[in-house]
């Protein structure tokens, strides 16, 4: 129910913020610090990574039995890039299969609504009753969600427990302690910067409900609506993070940039290959940010990502079901830097967009959003 209430509520999200910025040349500039603040952040978890993995291997000690994958997708590139922003009609342009798709849109029919002023007036009114709409159903389906949080846990635990644990307890030991350090470490550095000791004390009040959201759906497009609801209540204004929130969990994941060096270091590893010097770990960065941001727009650009990384190196392909073992493990707490992680970049757009006084300027629209953890 979530995917399906999410599709309409990105269409609605995205065209009314465009619609309210009104001036282009800000939207530009939302645009521009949006792409800076998101390969900033990208390049410092790559960062991050290298140096975890450099201390803790996680490849250490793991003895694996590879063999060959039934199937291995044999799409060309320009196939898998037509599939971001294309569709072959419009029914399935709203699909949670075609986000990226999607948001290319909403942005023109945005941009259109802009352009047309005051004829535009109407429909963009209607925009933003839409979206106030499916954050509503979204309220509404989140009252009986835990029930199908925990029943998904459960059949994933009761698959996959015994032989993943077996094999991948110490990359996953590695990587869980490594996120945790950089979501309390990072995260609150970021919200310093983007908004002092009043910048962390509303980062850390609000971003309860799109961190168990994300845990427990494993899902950044299933987490939009709580983390467009914990942004606001951050003091991010509406034309700000109901543009880069969905935008962002399609290209900006950190987690899955992080999890992209530990998949390296891990292949490196089980081939024992020394996972040093300049090129190696030059190459590690450039692949750990595709694989958290490109590919992440690129339907089972997962899959895609992890092909990259063997390509790349040269690495066989017997080892793809090894790294793609590790994404199933890692995949709740990554999906949670992922989300969190866009809503703390958001505050950081909006200290770039507007500047120093942007709490100030958003205090007065604030007042009566409650506290998400109350």
């Amino acid at each position: 129910m979530i995917f399906t209430a999410v599709v309409p509520l990105i269409f609605f999200s995205i065209s009314s913020a465009i619609a309210q910025v009104g001036s282009l040349k800000k939207l530009g500039r939302i645009a521009f610090y949006m792409a800076v603040v998101f390969i900033f952040t990208g390049v410092v978890a790559a960062l991050y990574a290298i140096v975890i993995v450099t201390f803790f291997p996680p490849g250490q000690g793991v003895s694996l039995y590879l063999t060959m994958p039934e199937k291995v997708s044999t799409a060309s590139f320009s196939s898998h890039i037509a599939g971001i922003f294309t569709v072959t009609d419009f029914s399935k342009l709203f699909s949670h299969e075609h986000i990226m798709a999607l948001i290319v849109f909403s942005i023109l029919v945005g941009l259109a609504v802009t352009c047309s002023q005051e004829k535009g007036s109407l429909f963009a009114t209607f925009l933003q009753a839409g979206e106030e709409v499916f954050m509503r159903v979204f309220s509404l389906i989140m009252y009986y969600a835990p029930i199908g949080f925990f029943s998904y846990f459960a059949v994933l635990v009761s698959d996959l427990g015994p032989n993943l644990i077996e094999n991948y307890v110490r990359i996953a030991a590695i990587y869980y302690a490594a996120s945790l350090i950089y979501f309390f470490v990072a995260f609150t550095g970021y919200a310093y910067m983007a908004g002092q000791t009043t910048g962390i004390k509303l980062f850390w009040s609000n971003v309860f409900l799109p961190m168990v959201t994300s845990i427990a759906t494993c899902s950044s497009a299933a987490s939009i609506p709580a983390n467009l609801l914990a942004t606001k209540s951050m003091r991010v204004s509406p034309e700000i993070y109901e543009t880069a929130i969905p935008l962002g969990s399609i290209i900006h994941k950190d987690g899955s940039v992080i999890g992209g060096v530990f998949k390296i270091a891990f292949l490196f590893g089980i081939f024992h290959l020394n996972f040093t010097g300049t090129p190696v770990l030059l190459t590690a960065l450039g692949v750990s940010l595709l694989v958290g941001t490109v590919m992440g727009a690129i339907p089972s650009g997962g899959m895609l990502g992890e092909l990259l990384i063997l390509t790349v190196y040269g690495f066989p392909a017997s080892s793809l079901i090894a790294i793609a073992a590790i994404s199933i493990i890692i995949d709740p707490i990554a999906t949670m830097l992922n989300v969190t992680g866009n809503s703390v970049s958001n505050m950081l757009i909006a200290r770039l967009v507007e500047g120093k006084k942007w709490l100030r300027i958003q205090s007065n629209s604030a007042k009566g959003i409650p506290n998400l953890n109350e």
